[in-house]
């Protein structure tokens, strides 16, 4: 629903519900150059320069999520991009923190469709009876499994995953097969030349390292047990996305899946003024953020102020309240 819509609906104009966006001038610690990440950054940008020309969000290329909640915690940051697993596991003051980060507020939610995909080469999956995530303990297959590169949070959550259906690195081990750390193209590679049998990651329907996969690899996607996905997202903060039948070459059905999401967050540090105007300009200007990539299509004023595992900045959460997207 566009916010016109819903402003509508609650019989109010836009106008009067938020207040002017003020010139704001910030920087945003993202991801690696060129990616998604990289991009919202640019669209956050445009959003506020909507408002005010004067207005500039400056990105910073940095490690990902967790170096992002590092330099927010520490005050050297204005925004981070980071997802809402890697803001529980700092909550928590989980590896890789010493101590939990506490100075965390969310400034709106981007995007939660980003599912964990397993897929396993078919011939391996008829040999052994593999259909689902539970199958792979008892199968005693020799599995050599591509995990994502410590530091990725889709590592975390994989591996999590996995333990819950029984597998782990001791069992794998004693079945000759074995865990490979290697980033999702290099996995996409691992697996065509037949140096991995199931590749794991958590990224958006028919990615292009995923269609890669589909295009040259025999294999299917394994679906995954709910207790898996309950106990997955007890623990991330994650949430649940089903996977469309028909989205790969040898899938049918639907498969449920845990999804990861990112949240653009800033710190208690940040001023109510400055939070309140770079949440309007993105209410307000949402499209620009949209603009970025077809992945962002889906973003709506509504999954901006969706509650996460982040407390709002309460300047933030003023203006969805204000623009009736929050109670």
């Amino acid at each position: 629903m566009k916010l016109s819509v819903l402003a509508a609906a609650a019989g109010i104009a836009l106008s009067s519900t938020m207040a002017i966006a003020e010139p704001v001038n910030l920087t945003l610690s993202g991801g690696n150059p060129g990616g998604l990440w990289s991009l919202l950054g640019a669209g956050i940008d445009r959003a506020t320069k909507v408002d005010d020309a004067n207005s500039v969000v400056t990105y910073q290329a940095t490690g990902g999520g967790f170096a992002n909640i590092g330099l927010l915690g520490a005050n050297r940051t204005d925004l981070g991009l980071m997802h809402d697993a890697e803001a529980k596991i700092a909550l928590q003051g989980g590896e890789p923190f010493k101590a939990p980060i506490e100075n965390l507020q969310a400034i709106g939610y981007l995007y939660n469709w980003a599912p964990m995909h397993f897929f396993l080469e078919r011939s391996v999956a008829e040999k052994y009876g593999i259909d689902s995530l539970d199958d792979i303990a008892g199968s005693g297959a020799p599995l050599r499994i591509g995990i994502n590169r410590s530091g990725n949070i889709t590592s975390n959550v994989a591996l999590m995953m996995l333990e819950e259906a029984g597998v782990t690195e001791e069992s794998l081990d004693k079945a000759g097969g074995q865990f490979v750390r290697a980033g999702a193209n290099e996995q996409a590679d691992l697996i065509q030349d037949g140096r991995l049998d199931l590749i794991t990651n958590g990224i958006f329907v028919n990615h292009s390292s995923f269609r890669a996969v589909d295009q040259n690899s025999d294999v299917v996607l394994l679906t995954v047990p709910a207790e898996i996905i309950e106990a997955t997202n007890a623990a991330f903060g994650t949430g649940t996305m089903t996977i469309p039948g028909g989205s790969y070459s040898n899938q049918s059905a639907d498969v449920a899946s845990v999804a990861l999401g990112a949240i653009l967050v800033a710190t208690d540090a940040m001023p109510d003024d400055v939070a309140a105007s770079l949440a309007t300009s993105l209410v307000n200007n949402i499209d620009e953020v949209r603009a970025v990539h077809s992945s962002m299509k889906e973003l709506t004023p509504e999954l901006l102020a969706t509650p996460s595992v982040l407390d709002f900045h309460p300047a933030a959460a003023e203006v969805y309240r204000k623009a009736g997207l929050i109670k």
